[in-house]
């Protein structure tokens, strides 16, 4: 197909409108509705993985339009009323077929490229991680489109009523829904096998941001979305009705084919990107690969704060600094291990705190680990928070309530200040022993760590 039927094409068709469709819609999504693509490290701007992850999630809603755009540029013929007389001209019906085709397949691919491309540019001023395996899930992305819509158009070919699109766009909503992957456990998984969820082109919404998908997900998609693609293109050209019987023989190929490749596993299909989460270290202070770029404003206050613990807690205190790196379930108990102060930059006392502020962060921390953990979708109770700052206060000298928590200053000074005060009375002896009780409670995460500091059992 030659420059000047393509523009012929996408003059006459709706290939135009689809792009529009399929870049303003997703941008409009993006970017005037307030979501989780907006907030924490798995931001959809924030790395790369990340921003192919959020595109592709979009395509829940994405691909059922491009089935239906296309099967809506398939009833053209018929609705011109001039199938019978193209049926009758020499040229192979494979050569009419392929550019509609091929002028809606570019059109969509193009405009998913452009959605990728608003989103890289953004990346690129705010990561300093780069690197290109985000690439086959992007890839993955635009084929899905141009085959959904290829699909599409075949299918309005083959059955020409007005119904045809509108029952194919709802039927395209609802497979993907059906198949539709949740990321509220620690590997995000569907309600249907996993072989069965990975034929939708959607994934899942980003909570991780050292999630990745393997090769084997990338090749099994491909070869499935290829046979659909391929499908639909034979439902295109197909005259007769022993040659549309025979075009559905590329979907079920791909289909098998597809379901031999793709793992049974959901612990295999979203996987740790292992070279992202790699350590990098300063000194005593390690982050992971994919934050490099915040290990120069950690390091020198998890240096200071790991002294003043030192001091304070003497053999039993952390010794190192170490971004967390292991995938949690919502409102799971983040990691821990003796001598280590984990942090986790979804969390907004650490990662939005500099200097000063985050010193108390990371001391606050270290004397008492939450056991619930903060983040735009997940927040501990208020007594912890309020636990956390008496503690940081009795090796700083001074209560000072954590910004970012996810309680008002005022409701952690409210719960926090009477103990407090009530600690700092007490002798030194005495205040030690409702220190070790409350980081005994919280290193269970079974008693109530401010219980412990007003004198309490602690327990729950």
């Amino acid at each position: 197909m030659n420059s000047r039927v393509l523009r012929t094409e996408l003059r006459r068709s709706v290939a135009p409108w689809a792009g529009i469709v399929i870049l303003a819609a997703p941008l409009a999504l993006l970017y005037l509705i307030p979501g989780m693509w907006w907030t924490g490290t798995a931001r959809w701007t924030a790395q790369w993985t990340s921003m192919a992850l959020w595109t592709r999630s979009l395509l829940i809603l994405l691909w059922p339009v491009a089935v239906g755009l296309g099967a809506l540029q398939g009833l053209r013929d018929h609705r011109s009323g001039i199938a019978e007389l193209l049926a009758s001209t020499p040229r192979p019906a494979r050569h009419r077929a392929a550019a509609p085709a091929g002028a809606t397949a570019f059109t969509l691919t193009a405009a998913f490229a452009l959605l990728v491309l608003v989103g890289a540019v953004h990346v690129l001023t705010d990561t300093g991680y780069t690197h290109l395996g985000w690439l086959p899930i992007s890839l993955v992305g635009a084929l899905s489109l141009a085959a959904g819509a290829v699909l599409g158009m075949g299918l309005g070919r083959a059955v020409p009523s007005l119904l045809t699109p509108p029952l194919l766009a709802v039927g395209a909503l609802v497979f993907t829904n059906v198949l539709r992957v949740s990321d509220e456990t620690a590997v995000p998984q569907a309600a249907v096998p996993n072989r069965l969820s990975l034929l939708s082109p959607a994934v899942a919404q980003v909570r991780e941001v050292l999630f990745t998908l393997p090769a084997s997900v990338h090749v099994g998609q491909t070869l499935w979305l290829l046979g659909l693609a391929a499908t639909g293109f034979a439902l295109l050209a197909a005259t007769t009705p022993r040659a549309r019987l025979i075009a559905l023989a590329p979907v079920l190929a791909g289909a098998v084919l597809a379901l031999l490749v793709l793992p049974s596993d959901p612990r295999r299909t979203y996987v740790v990107d292992e070279a992202a989460a790699r350590q990098v270290c300063e000194g005593p202070v390690c982050v992971a690969k994919t934050h490099r770029a915040r290990l120069a404003g950690l390091a020198d206050p998890a240096r200071k704060a790991l002294g003043l613990l030192h001091e304070a807690l003497g053999d039993g205190a952390p010794v190192v600094v170490h971004e967390s790196t292991t995938p949690l379930a919502l409102g799971a108990t983040p990691e821990r291990y003796d001598g280590v102060l984990f942090v986790d930059f979804d969390d907004e006392t650490i990662a939005g705190a500099r200097g000063e502020a985050l010193t108390l962060a990371l001391v606050a921390q270290g004397m008492a680990p939450v056991c619930r953990p903060r983040s735009s979708r997940e927040g501990g109770p208020a007594v912890e928070t309020a636990a956390q700052s008496i503690a940081a206060a009795w090796v700083l000298g001074d209560l000072q309530p954590l910004d970012g928590a996810g309680h008002s200053r005022d409701e952690q000074l409210a719960l926090a200040d009477p103990v407090w005060r009530e600690l700092r009375a007490l002798p030194r002896a005495e205040q030690r022993a409702r220190i070790d009780a409350m980081r005994t409670a919280v290193s269970t995460c079974e008693g109530d760590p401010l219980d412990a500091l007003a004198g309490g059992s602690g327990s729950p």
